[in-house]
């Protein structure tokens, strides 16, 4: 199983226009996907109450993955 995560295939494909990452082309893509949002949901719902700190660790959420993204996108990340 761990052979499936550490191979060096492409997760994403790259978008044709613009920077960053597309649409996932493998399952692990949809998973990360799938976690992230899940991530960013449970932050959100847990610290609902706070409104400032749920602001920052939301943003945090949502930049921590972008390195698995970056380090998955067919081709890199450039601007197309």
């Amino acid at each position: 199983m761990l052979h499936l995560l550490t191979d060096n295939r492409p997760w994403f494909r790259p978008r044709s226009r613009g920077y960053v990452t597309g649409l996932p082309i493998a399952w692990q893509g949809w998973l990360v996907i799938a976690l992230h949002i899940a991530l960013i949901t449970g932050v959100a719902v847990l610290l609902a109450e706070r409104p400032l700190p749920m602001t920052i660790f939301v943003i945090l959420a949502g930049l921590a993955p972008l390195p698995i993204y970056r380090a998955r996108t067919e081709g890199g990340w450039k601007w197309r």
